[in-house]
């Protein structure tokens, strides 16, 4: 009996151990994720010592100084809901209110589409958020259908599709000959692609690029994807901060919803409001009424259940509240227009610049170009010469972020181009 327990005894050791071994060993296959490009120009940045160095990588917005700004509406908006019940849980489709705010300023207060009420929407985790739940959307409501994405694009919008499982295409958009839009080619790829087909948009300042379409090109494109009952998912990232005027930087949308599309649209209040961490945006869906907008709406919520069940709550009281008070709205108006003309007066000049250096490249396309980022047209190589000779960081396309060009850097900035460009 004693020599039986000892066995049992021994065979349960040695199971522990295999098991010990068995976990100790679950996780040996897994190799390094690649680094993500925009992040890890900051971290190469951050190392550097230097004391002329420039981030010109980062997509977020900065002052003069190269400082990160909170919006004064932002801290107005903050006093007036602190000491609020923040902390319940929103429901899954999110904060109501913000939604009706969100959508009246994508389509405008008095759109048909709201006042007939069919449009779904739903609050999410911003721009990317609402990319991601479209996405998984349209795979499980429109499985055989593909997404045509624009050459370029922001990197994780194929990251988005591809972990959704949907089939992706891509169209032309960026002409590196002229630095500009190539519409052509833009319009032959919508033509040729499969009826049926979701077609990504930017709908202003695109990124990486800054190069959007005119109004009349964007008539076209309406009227080609109409032809070939395309839908439109509109990623809009920079509504005010653009142009400056809301209402300009939406007129894509604009005319899409004359033309009579049930478009997409993923809204972000990242850049425009400076509300980078509070992760708030909004998702939304044209549908044909008010029923079919009801239908849509609790489908979009059955995919957050799973995701992350419910959205936060403090970035969208913040918006609603700047949004819902009339004082509160026009100043951040006022303080959206004040970033994109920042913005706008350093495209002029770094070219400027660029002309007074010596340069014998035609630099029209950074004033051309719109937002906050400015498509170089640099070679990788000529980027890794700045980033190793002048300490200047930014991702290898050429991207440069406006928004860390100051008048004090910008002469250094266009020296330093000139130089790896000659």
């Amino acid at each position: 009996m004693a020599m039986a327990r000892k066995s049992a005894a021994s065979a349960l050791a040695g199971a522990g151990k295999r098991m010990m071994s068995a976990k100790s060993g679950w996780w040996t296959h897994v190799e390094p994720a690649p680094r993500d490009p925009i992040l890890g120009v900051t971290e190469n940045f951050l190392k550097d010592s230097h004391p002329s160095k420039m981030n010109v990588g980062v997509g977020a917005y900065r002052n003069n100084e190269g400082k990160p700004v909170v919006l004064e509406c932002v801290r107005k908006a903050e006093a007036k809901i602190a000491g609020s019940d923040l902390m319940e849980y929103l429901p899954m489709g999110g904060n109501v209110k913000f939604n009706d705010l969100s959508v009246q300023l994508a389509y405008g207060e008095n759109a048909e589409c709201l006042e007939s009420k069919r449009v779904a929407s739903i609050q999410a985790l911003s721009g990317t958020g609402a990319c991601r739940l479209l996405a998984e959307f349209q795979k499980r409501f429109q499985p055989d259908s593909q997404i045509l994405i624009p050459v370029p694009t922001w990197a994780n919008h194929h990251n988005i599709w591809k972990d959704a499982h949907v089939k992706a295409q891509t169209y032309r958009y960026y002409d590196p000959k002229t630095k500009g839009l190539d519409f052509s080619g833009l319009v032959e790829d919508i033509k040729n692609a499969p009826s049926g087909s979701f077609v990504l948009l930017h709908a202003c300042a695109h990124n990486p690029t800054g190069v959007d379409p005119t109004a009349e090109q964007w008539r076209e494109i309406s009227a080609v994807m109409k032809k070939k009952e395309h839908f439109a998912f509109f990623d809009m990232a920079y509504q005010g901060f653009a142009s400056g005027d809301c209402e300009k930087d939406a007129q894509a949308i604009r005319i899409f919803m004359e033309d009579g599309h049930q478009i997409g649209c993923a809204q972000s209040f990242a850049k425009n409001m400076g509300l980078y961490g509070q992760r708030i945006g909004c998702l939304s869906i044209i549908t044909d009424d008010q029923t079919q907008a009801a239908t849509v709406k609790t489908q979009l919520q059955l995919i957050c259940r799973p995701m992350y069940s419910n959205p936060p709550v403090h970035g969208a009281l913040i918006v609603q509240t700047i949004l819902s008070n009339p004082e509160l709205k026009q100043l951040w108006l006022q303080e959206v227009k004040g970033m994109a003309d920042r913005i706008i007066s350093m495209r002029h000049a770094l070219r400027e610049n660029l002309e007074k250096a010596g340069s014998q490249l035609s630099w029209q396309h950074i004033t051309n170009q719109i937002g906050m980022f400015c498509y170089s047209g640099m070679t990788p190589e000529q980027v890794d010469r700045l980033t190793n000779e002048y300490h200047v960081y930014m991702t290898r396309n050429g991207r440069i972020s406006m928004a860390g060009v100051t008048t004090k850097n910008v002469e250094y900035l266009a020296n330093a181009i000139h130089e790896v460009t000659k």
